[in-house]
């Protein structure tokens, strides 16, 4: 009987000896000691009954005495940083750290950029409101140069306007002899992605001003550069037009390379032995930019008889994306060719290869002659369409209204730069540089080295 009421009363109650001051203890006091919370998390399970009463005093104060299972209890959550309300407006905000909106002025205007990373500077940009008039898009202009002010504040570069201030530019600046009845549509055909055909239109409008930004200065030789000299920087890219044949580069990579060259030296001063490290790292930036598999620094060095290290390379590299911003993208005459070349057979029913090789050509030639920096890409591209088909057919006009939609070049703004091309074709200067014409007498480019185009007649020019 003893052992079975120990049983009993040990599954009722806690384990634990009731003792004679336990038992003479107020009721209250039993309860308030119940509800005490075990401070120890180490206590789960009670006390043996042998234990000595004395101690049993120390150790019993925090041991519930109504309940032999211990019970867990979560505290309670009065601190919390990532409790999140609704403002007025139905923005979510942090309930304890909402961080102050920076704003930047840019003129009168204020712009939020309070979730622009902190580590991002941000860069001031001013807008031209419009293109340049066709009668100065030949010269040099000082829209694409760095205007630093003073006291410290941020650089100003003229950039792309936004959308709606360059669609008015370019249809002010667009020849308005030209109708939807005139041209032949050669976006209307949506069934090649590559081709862009929805966005076109204003991917153009935009690389129109963007060929405005950051332009090399047309006279760095005569005012920057001492040491090296015109023939120089020709020897060079004629040699880099070899380097590219050789490891079979896409022209974009070329064009680019030279943009990065006489941008280089339109702003810093480089001595004669540094020329050609300068030309190889710029193409091995553009390859970076533009190839697949882009050729290693190692082979760079190689081509130029171990006269640099790869350290040096790779220190001049870090001096120009530098200095580039490493804003690698810009338009080049390629990038217009492209269409300008589509717009120009538009009118034919199969396209003619030879018409693009030819403008190819003529097109890369500029890349050799100093004198063309002051022609903008786009210019040089539609000249180079326009000679190209004044070569293959003199029976008809070479502009066309379509051109003079897609390229929005009249006949007589191009007059300038067609004469300097034609030159450049006929070699009148006997340039002694032969690895663009090399090139392009190769059968896999149908010799339009090889053609030569009767003289110009003042005719094509008159509107």
């Amino acid at each position: 009987m003893k052992r079975e009421n120990s049983v009993i009363s040990a599954a009722s109650e806690p384990m634990v000896r009731i003792t004679r001051s336990r038992a003479a203890a107020p009721e209250k006091c039993t309860l308030a000691r119940a509800t005490e919370l075990p401070k120890q998390l180490g206590q789960k399970r009670a006390l043996q009954t042998n234990s000595n009463t004395a101690i049993l005093r120390e150790r019993n104060k925090n041991v519930p005495l109504t309940s032999s299972v211990e019970q867990k209890c979560r505290p309670v959550l009065k601190d919390v940083t990532n409790l999140c309300g609704k403002t007025s407006n139905g923005d979510f905000f942090n309930a304890t750290k909402v961080p102050k909106k920076k704003i930047m002025r840019v003129g009168n205007s204020s712009l939020d950029v309070s979730k622009v990373a902190t580590s991002v500077c941000p860069e001031v940009y001013q807008f031209p409101a419009k293109l340049p008039p066709r009668s100065n898009i030949n010269q040099s202009n000082s829209v694409g140069k760095f205007h630093e002010q003073q006291q410290g504040n941020p650089i100003e570069i003229k950039c792309c306007p936004r959308k709606g201030t360059v669609e008015k530019a370019v249809r002010d600046a667009a020849p308005s002899t030209s109708t939807k009845l005139d041209f032949i549509d050669i976006d209307s055909d949506q069934k090649d992605p590559q081709q862009c055909s929805q966005y076109a239109h204003d991917i153009y409008y935009n690389l129109r001003v963007a060929e405005l930004i950051k332009r090399p200065q047309s006279n760095f030789m005569e005012t920057l550069q001492r040491d090296i000299t015109q023939s120089m920087r020709g020897i060079l890219v004629d040699w880099l037009v070899e380097v590219s044949e050789e490891y079979k580069l896409v022209p974009d990579t070329l064009y680019l390379t030279v943009h990065y060259i006489d941008l280089f030296l339109s702003q810093n001063y480089v001595e004669r032995k540094n020329l050609q490290l300068l030309g190889i790292t710029c193409m091995l930036v553009a390859s970076k930019y533009e190839e697949m598999c882009a050729p290693h620094v190692e082979e760079f060095c190689f081509l130029t008889d171990n006269a640099y290290t790869k350290n040096e390379v790779l220190a001049m590299e870090s001096l120009v994306l530098n200095f580039l911003g490493f804003r690698l993208s810009t338009p080049t005459a390629k990038t217009f060719l492209r269409r300008f070349v589509r717009a120009a057979q538009a009118s034919y029913e199969n396209p003619n290869l030879e018409l693009e090789f030819l403008a190819n050509y003529l097109a890369e030639l500029t890349l050799i002659e100093y004198g063309f920096l002051k022609f903008v890409p786009s210019a040089i591209a539609a000249s180079s369409v326009f000679l190209a088909r004044w070569t293959l057919d003199q029976s008809s006009h070479p502009w066309s209204p379509t051109l003079e939609h897609y390229t929005y070049y009249k006949a007589q703004d191009l007059k300038t730069t067609v004469l300097a091309l034609h030159g450049l074709q006929l070699n009148t200067s006997n340039c002694l540089l032969n690895a663009i014409r090399a090139k392009y007498r190769q059968d896999k480019f149908k010799s339009v080295a090889c053609l030569s185009s009767p003289k110009l007649l003042e005719t094509l020019f008159q509107t």
